[in-house]
């Protein structure tokens, strides 16, 4: 038992995308783990959705590794190990819902267990061991899950009536997405997505988007903050000239706002230092003046 000061570049993102059939999970999800390695190669996808991963083959070579029945916990437990053994970066579960709700899943082994209140005993710690496989995994993982879908009547721009296709409730165990660092829901067709949950701070509350690569980026960016931010501050201490301090502070685009009072405190350092030592030979130069006229003498 040891207490350690916490360091955010070790720590491995959890991300969950939740939407209606036809949203673009999948296609979210390759674009999100894209931007978090910058290697399609070392993205493996966990695909319970009949090979529908594979559609997307011409994006990158990633890897694909086909689920089927029955969706166990176990079994996804044994998807995840393999893909960490690997050596994946990013592992994309499309989908968890089928550990849920699918053949084989958590609700049909509570059927056929007799379907009593009982019976959640035996189940409940085999869901929890894939959550904390999830969550304790060595890489990062992205999760996508189905929502419940509902239709309204909206009337567009121009007057006329539409069937619009809405995503509900998440086909998942109720309180997943509260594990995760972010969950994005993408609301409609077009691909819009807005965050439900997100730990960074980066997305909550902020305007609906559309996920890509950029995306991964901005996350890599807030585990890798704390280790920039220490390692930009040293080298603004051990500085010595203006240039060099501007160079630095363009070097840290997403960190300008926080350094740059360590910045301007450290120029106000190197001009004052330049001032004494102007000084300094201003005094001694009358005094080396003095010394080679008494020589002269």
């Amino acid at each position: 038992m040891e207490l350690q000061v916490a360091k955010r570049q070790e720590v491995k993102l959890r991300i969950g995308i939740s939407g209606a059939s036809g949203f673009g999970k999948t296609y979210s999800a390759l674009l999100l783990g894209l931007g978090i390695t910058g290697d399609y190669s070392k993205i493996a996808v966990i695909d319970t959705e009949n090979g529908s991963a594979s559609l997307y083959a011409n994006m990158g070579n990633f890897n694909v590794l086909n689920l089927n029945p029955p969706y166990s916990p176990e079994n996804y437990i044994k998807a995840i190990k393999l893909c960490e053994n690997s050596g994946m970066e990013v592992v994309i579960i499309d989908s968890i819902t089928h550990e849920w709700n699918g053949a084989g899943g958590c609700l049909d082994i509570h059927e056929q267990l007799g379907g009593r209140f009982q019976d959640w005993a035996k189940i409940t710690p085999r869901h929890q061991a894939f959550i904390d496989a999830i969550l304790q995994s060595k890489v990062h993982v992205i999760t996508t899950v189905r929502r419940k879908i509902d239709y309204s009547m909206d009337v567009n721009s121009n007057g006329r009536t539409s069937v619009v296709k809405h995503g509900t409730k998440e086909i998942t165990r109720e309180g997943f997405e509260y594990e995760l660092t972010a969950n994005f829901e993408i609301v409609n067709d077009n691909h819009l997505a807005r965050a439900s949950k997100d730990r960074t701070g980066l997305f909550m509350n902020k305007p609906e988007f559309v996920i890509n690569s950029s995306t991964g980026k901005r996350l890599m960016n807030w585990c890798n903050e704390s280790t920039d931010l220490k390692t930009a501050q040293k080298e603004i201490l051990n500085c010595e000239t203006v240039e060099g301090l501007k160079h630095i502070y363009k070097k840290y685009p997403s960190l300008q706002s926080t350094i740059l009072e360590d910045v301007l405190k450290r120029k106000s350092e190197i001009e004052n230092l330049k001032e004494e030592i102007v000084a300094v030979d201003d005094i001694t130069e009358p005094q080396n003046n003095l010394e080679d006229d008494t020589e002269s003498d």
